[in-house]
């Protein structure tokens, strides 16, 4: 069957920014990462044949905590990751930076990237 396995909200101050100013005052962004587990077709109840999320979790905290210009490299260096995981086929990561300053009222940028 197929199956996919989601951590949605996680929420990270981080400071990845393009200008020196955003990483020195940092920001919230808020994260979705979705992975795609090869066929599911177990009774046995065993983590071997899905996927950890704590690793999931994990690999987002690590890559949120190491500051990147753009957080397309954010989502890539995440993605790149994932991929390795076992079981891993696919997904989706989701990142939404809180209220960037660009000088007019904007409630979030996102990144969006599937592998």
């Amino acid at each position: 069957m197929k199956t996919k396995v989601k951590l949605e909200g996680m929420q990270f101050f981080a400071h990845h920014g393009y200008y020196k100013e955003e990483q020195k005052m940092g920001c919230q962004f808020i994260l979705d990462a979705q992975v795609e587990v090869k066929s599911f077709d177990e009774f046995d109840d065993r983590i071997d044949d899905t996927v950890d999320y704590q690793k999931v979790y994990e690999i987002c905290t690590e890559e949120m905590a190491t500051t990147q210009q753009l957080i397309e490299t954010v989502a890539f260096r995440i993605a790149s990751r994932m991929k390795s995981l076992k079981n891993v086929t696919g997904g989706e990561i989701s990142i939404k930076k809180c209220q960037p300053k660009l000088g007019g009222i904007v409630e979030s940028s996102v990144v969006e990237m599937e592998f």
